[in-house]
């Protein structure tokens, strides 16, 4: 596979492209100068005083994002692109001997700059040149021959992702339900948002945290309800009107930079969650970085939206 460097996809709106420019590190060697150390650390929490914080600064949404929030899925997503890709004969360059395999490197680097996996599929062939396959004997020249096969490569890597889910094999990270829990027991609205397959993501989401808060969720989006994927903001602007609560008042639980600028551009505030795969990026815009869960309560998020609203 020849090296190729990825790019950040051009966003839409203002709010989003202005966020974006504050992120400069977005090329291949960008995450070097980040300590580690400073991402294994839990944020020290300020106090304030519930008698000095307006009533706007409440939380009033938790959404969470699902691949790398909710389970980690770099590398179940990875194979099961790989398996489609052996099973269509998928050859790129086509002259290559062998079906496209993506490693475990290079897969961490593009689905952590490319949201979904239509898009991913469309910029690698763009500049890698369109395979040879057995959905088509030579590379499709025409759009929708283009379109065609990545829609039916998608499709079916997206049945094999879901066998994978089904095994029995994965589970949630860590702290995920017990948040889930005491967000709904106190009565603010729970939202995922996930710029995958809306049907691969109901089906992790019916696996991993069951059908009772699967129905429970006061909204659900998948990249199929909006146009424009992370990090464009579109998928958490249409959450906050679904919601009927304010941006401000909404908090984000991302693991990523695709992530976070797709919630800071929408106008909401973000902690991150991180995984071994994005756990180098820069995340000084998130207002909190936890390398999972386990010990995350709700009014630690409370206070920590509350500071940030309060002080602007």
């Amino acid at each position: 596979m020849a090296s190729t460097s990825l790019f950040l996809p051009t966003t839409a709106g203002a709010a989003a492209a202005a966020t974006a420019r504050r992120y400069p590190f977005f090329s291949h060697r960008s995450h070097s100068h980040v300590p580690s150390t400073r991402l294994r650390r839990a944020p020290r929490l300020v106090a304030v005083s519930a008698a000095t914080s307006p009533a706007s600064s409440s939380l009033d949404a938790l959404i969470f994002d699902c691949d790398g929030v909710i389970l980690e899925s770099e590398n179940l997503h990875r194979q099961a692109y790989n398996d489609a890709f052996a099973h269509f004969g998928v050859r790129c360059p086509p002259a290559s001997a062998d079906p496209l395999c993506w490693d475990e490197a290079f897969y961490d680097e593009l689905q952590n700059r490319i949201g979904g996996g239509k898009p991913k599929m469309r910029w690698y062939f763009g500049e890698n040149g369109w395979p040879s396959s057995k959905i088509f004997e030579t590379p499709p020249s025409t759009d929708s021959d283009k379109e065609k096969l990545v829609d039916i490569i998608q499709d079916w890597k997206t049945e094999r992702y879901k066998e994978i889910i089904k095994s029995g094999t994965v589970e949630p990270r860590p702290g995920v339900l017990q948040l889930m829990d005491e967000v709904k027991g106190a009565g603010i609205k729970l939202a995922v948002c996930s710029a995958a397959t809306k049907s691969s993501v109901i089906m992790c989401l019916e696996n991993l945290i069951g059908l009772e808060r699967f129905n429970g969720l006061d909204c659900f989006l998948a990249g199929d309800d909006v146009k424009l994927k992370k990090p464009d903001p579109t998928i958490y602007i249409t959450a906050a009107e679904k919601l009927g609560v304010e941006s401000k008042n909404c908090l984000v639980v991302e693991d990523s930079v695709i992530g976070l600028l797709a919630a800071k551009g929408a106008g909401m505030s973000c902690v991150i969650t991180y995984t071994p795969s994005t756990a180098s990026q820069d995340f000084t815009d998130a207002i909190a970085t936890y390398p999972d869960l386990s010990n995350v309560r709700l009014e630690d998020l409370k206070l920590l939206l509350r500071k940030t609203l309060v002080t602007g």
